[in-house]
């Protein structure tokens, strides 16, 4: 057995990249197809029901408007309603049928079961999910000694999409609807001080790749994933609670607007009424699969001239548990992309200190 699979180690590799080219022009004209298909239908969201968790802000917020101003009704979910009371009356404005708006947590199976219940009981189905919470750091695991923060990111970045997902998942059987989820490119591509986030989506791409196949064409499932983007976003404060659970503060200053995070949005629904599998903003990152499956070494050495520069190592002292009042890290500097809800953001002053971001 060690013979056969030594062999086919050199064999297997170049047999698909021949067979690849070979089929290359066929997938071209097969992906042109289902282009011009989904070019000329697009499903009408007029009076459909549309429950979007994390609708506070950035991603989910702009997504609200987006089914707003296609006469959607819109349920907005998120931990706190005091953010979805404006948002619900601009989706309003815009053009959405209802807005219902429900505080609840997203990690807790119970919270997800009400406002689900909540939702059929008013308009008695669903037939768009929008899970777009997640949580994410920048923070190098090595500075950590406070692993307290670890359960929380993953609470929310893989359960708190997988719960609305099961809850719902009855009822968009009976709808025929679809489940869209806003995931990222650390889940192929990871990026450093942002392990747990990695694992996190990369988890969840995988839950949802293999939920594709269980439920065949009877739910759809777009998966969105955003790249590298720039722009100037959004900022404000999150603090997480002493000994809480999912207990933190949203101080939201600035409402998120702005080209990336609503072209984002509008590619997002667009793409989910046209049926799409996935929608990627923006698409050209995807060649870096390549160079992971078959040159791994070649994208570790130009991430890491891209990432440190000058051969030098700069601690961002986030999420450690050390003193907030240490010399403050240049941040803003140092972070190699800016994230789609803005850059890193400030946080006051608690113990521990932990630096989190949430999408």
């Amino acid at each position: 057995m060690e013979f056969v699979n030594s062999l086919l180690n050199w064999v297997v590799p170049p047999a698909s990249m021949v067979m690849l080219a070979c089929a290359w022009p066929a997938l071209c004209f097969i992906s042109a197809c289902e282009w011009l298909y989904s070019s000329f239908y697009e499903e009408n969201m007029e009076d459909k029901v549309v429950i979007i968790t994390g609708a506070s802000s950035g991603i989910g917020e702009q997504i609200a408007y987006e089914y707003a101003r296609r006469g959607a009704n819109l349920v907005l979910v998120a931990r706190r309603d005091t953010r979805l009371r404006g948002i619900s009356e601009n989706a309003r404005c815009i053009g959405a049928r209802h807005v219902m708006i429900i505080a609840a947590d997203v990690v807790k199976e119970d919270e997800c079961r009400r406002f689900l219940n909540e939702t059929i009981n008013f308009h008695g189905r669903v037939d768009h999910l929008v899970n777009t919470v997640s949580l994410g750091h920048t923070f190098y695991l090595e500075e950590v000694t406070d692993t307290s923060v670890f359960p929380h990111l993953l609470d929310i970045n893989f359960w708190g999409n997988v719960y609305p997902t099961f809850v719902a998942l009855p009822y968009l059987y009976q709808s025929n609807g679809r489940v869209v989820v806003n995931a990222s490119v650390e889940n192929w591509l990871p990026l450093p001080r942002m392990s747990l986030y990695a694992a996190a989506k990369s988890a969840l791409i995988n839950f949802y790749e293999t939920l594709r196949f269980e439920v065949r064409d009877e739910v759809g499932i777009t998966i969105a994933t955003h790249g590298w983007i720039g722009g100037e976003i959004s900022g404000g404060k999150f603090m997480l609670e002493e000994g809480a659970e999912m207990q933190w503060k949203e101080e939201r200053e600035v409402h998120v607007s702005g080209g990336p995070v609503e072209k984002f949005a509008r590619l997002i629904v667009s793409g989910a009424c046209r049926g799409e599998p996935y929608v990627k903003y923006p698409s050209w990152y995807d060649i870096f699969l390549l160079y992971r499956g078959f040159a791994p070494k070649i994208l570790n050495w130009t991430f890491r001239l891209l990432l440190s520069p000058n051969g030098t190592r700069r601690t961002s002292l986030v999420g450690t548990g050390r003193p907030y009042y240490a010399e403050r890290p240049l941040l803003e500097g140092t972070s190699p992309r800016k994230f789609l809800t803005g850059s890193p953001l400030t946080f006051s002053q608690m113990s521990p200190s932990h630096q989190l971001k949430q999408e």
